[in-house]
């Protein structure tokens, strides 16, 4: 049984799958492409039978859509990993890629480099949710024992406090040799799920994983203290690297996130899309975007979005439907609820009273 990653490829144009299946690096990326489909019904049918980890698709297409295929995807199989190839650079099919998370969104004719750029993200991203899982499946006291010290890390890693994260892997070396988990397979848990930790936090400050690349031996994980030893080298090289980096970045300057939302307001943003676009985790971020300001992020961009569409409703020549995608609101139905729990009035009320 192969233990490549399988792929899907869903495009009513033969000619567009042929560059993907000629220039993507397979071989290299240890992926596979497990079968092709010509529009979004037929490649349902066959995401249930291949079970594919990665879906390439157009938008455009006969019958289920590439617009329908993702939304059911997101739905139904949330951690496939999705890429997006189309021949129209258009705003609303991006913002639907991302809307259901595709990993990238490519513009016809493909370029091969783009193209295994973004094969390369789903491998990261798949093999991510493979570790995760393979978590999973081991000893649960350890996993109950680090709970708490994987809270801690997370704090102190996003607020640069290497003394933090040296003290909390002290107390954790402490716990080990008092808990008796000496066993190097337990030992090698240990490593596996703070490592998996380190990951992720790296991921959310924008740090690329390949950097947490250090060599080890299996006598790394003979005793807590070669083991926590090696941990500490890790959080701390990638600890350093993120100061560094929010150095050169400056401070966080919080006027600059704010103009960033008054001019993308419409746009799906997300708290995570934000803290990636200046460098800086969603918890630092939320932190202080609501010490600054007095409200959330998330309220600052509602009152934002209903502010411009109070502002649009005095305008009789713009539907209101318009209204709503100006606003950001795809879902017209999802902006009417919004505005009248926003205002007490529906949208269309409140442009007739304007009127008396």
């Amino acid at each position: 049984m192969s233990d490549r990653i399988k792929v899907l490829l869903v495009d009513d144009e033969g000619w567009t799958r042929d560059i993907v299946r000629t220039f993507g690096n397979w071989e290299l990326l240890n992926m596979e492409i497990v079968g092709e489909a010509d529009d979004g019904k037929e490649a349902l049918k066959l995401v249930e039978l291949l079970e594919p980890q990665v879906v390439i698709t157009d938008m455009r297409m006969p019958g289920v859509d590439g617009v329908k295929l993702l939304e059911l995807l997101h739905e139904r199989f949330p951690d496939m990993k999705s890429i997006v190839v189309s021949g129209y650079d258009d705003f609303q099919y991006a913002k639907h890629a991302l809307r259901y998370q595709a990993v990238d969104y490519l513009l016809k004719p493909v370029d091969p480099a783009e193209l295994n750029t973004a094969l390369q993200k789903c491998k990261e991203q798949v093999e991510a949710l493979l570790a995760k899982q393979n978590v999973l499946g081991l000893d649960i006291d350890v996993s109950y024992l680090l709970s708490p010290y994987k809270s801690r890390l997370r704090s102190y890693y996003n607020e640069l406090n290497q003394q933090g994260i040296e003290t909390a892997l002290n107390q954790l070396r402490a716990e080990l040799d008092d808990k008796s988990v000496a066993k190097p397979i337990l030992l090698e848990q240990v490593a596996q799920e703070l490592l998996l930790l380190l990951k992720e936090l790296m991921d959310v400050n924008s740090q690329s994983p390949d950097q947490l690349k250090l060599a080890y031996e299996s006598s790394t994980f003979a005793a807590p203290g070669g083991t926590i030893a090696f941990l500490r080298v890790c959080y701390g090289r990638m600890l350093e690297q993120l100061t560094q980096a929010r150095k050169f970045k400056n401070k966080l300057n919080l006027e600059e996130v704010r103009k960033f939302m008054d001019t993308h307001y419409a746009e799906p943003i997300t708290l995570e899309q934000l803290a990636r676009s200046f460098y800086v985790s969603k918890e630092y971020l939320s932190k202080m975007f609501k010490q600054e300001f007095g409200h959330n992020i998330t309220d600052y961009l509602l009152q934002l979005r209903m502010e411009k569409a109070k502002e649009w409703l005095q305008d009789e020549s713009i539907p209101i439907k318009a209204i709503a995608e100006m606003a950001g609101y795809e879902d017209v139905t999802y902006f009417y609820r919004v505005f009248k729990k926003r205002f007490g009035i529906a949208p269309g009320e409140m442009r007739k009273n304007s009127e008396v």
